[in-house]
């Protein structure tokens, strides 16, 4: 009978003595921000504000053993980033997390936020790049432009040619020969390598050229024509002095 109790004993005080397991919830100051601001920032289904703000997120600490041997376990934040129709999550951690003058410093840039900060852009377009390979698939090829040019006198040579600045991506090119003036059609914008977003580093220009006159050039950035959905000009040609 002894023997059993001290059996019993011994198991009680093992157990006794065993790593202990505590759960507790803490409530933390955070800076959030995000790139473009104005996100709605959601945890757990429930809004916590809009960026920029100053909010109180709960961290959940599990803290396992006894004494100096204590481990601590914090479960990071997973926060949804709501903003012109996107959401887009992040997972951040308490103890990774920056934390400035008491409150942690959360900062979000949008993986889609060419998009977002251009809305005129249809989603998921802005990077989407004209290609031989996939010919026709984008939307930027599907944009219908307004191409119309007039001169006086009339019967001017109009030539094309693309001028960008980033050539490792748009190519510059010869010039092309459209019509004579006045000149008027639609045309789509199947320049290789252009995108909605490099749009702004591509211009195209436009020459007038006729006989006895001096020749005219003009360019358009093609961002600006994408938006106004037109390139068109009228050059009033200056006739040459004769020798």
């Amino acid at each position: 009978m002894l023997k059993r109790i001290s059996i019993i004993a011994l198991l009680m005080a093992a157990v006794s003595c065993g790593p202990s397991t505590q759960t507790s919830v803490d409530y933390v100051s955070a800076n959030l921000t995000s790139d473009p601001a104005g996100a709605t920032v959601v945890l757990d289904g429930k809004t916590v504000g809009v960026t920029p703000c100053l909010v109180q997120l709960p961290v959940t600490v599990t803290r396992t053993g006894k004494g100096r041997n204590v481990t601590a376990n914090y479960a990071p934040w997973t926060l949804q980033f709501v903003k012109d129709g996107y959401t887009e999550q992040a997972v951040f951690h308490p103890q990774t997390t920056p934390n400035y003058n008491g409150a942690y410093d959360i900062r979000y840039t949008f993986r889609n936020k060419s998009y977002i900060n251009d809305p005129t852009i249809m989603a998921g377009e802005a990077d989407k790049m004209v290609s031989r390979d996939n010919p026709g698939a984008t939307a930027l090829e599907g944009t219908i432009i307004r191409w119309y040019f007039d001169s006086e006198p009339r019967g001017a040579r109009i030539y094309w040619r693309v001028i960008s600045s980033i050539p490792q991506i748009v190519k510059n090119t010869n010039e092309a020969y459209l019509t004579t003036t006045p000149y008027e059609e639609t045309r789509a914008f199947n320049i290789l390598g252009l995108t909605y977003e490099n749009s702004r580093d591509v211009t195209i220009e436009i020459k007038a050229s006729r006989k006895g006159y001096a020749d005219q050039v003009k360019r358009y950035n093609v961002r600006q024509a994408i938006d106004q959905q037109e390139i068109s000009g009228f050059f009033e040609l200056v006739k040459l002095d004769e020798e």
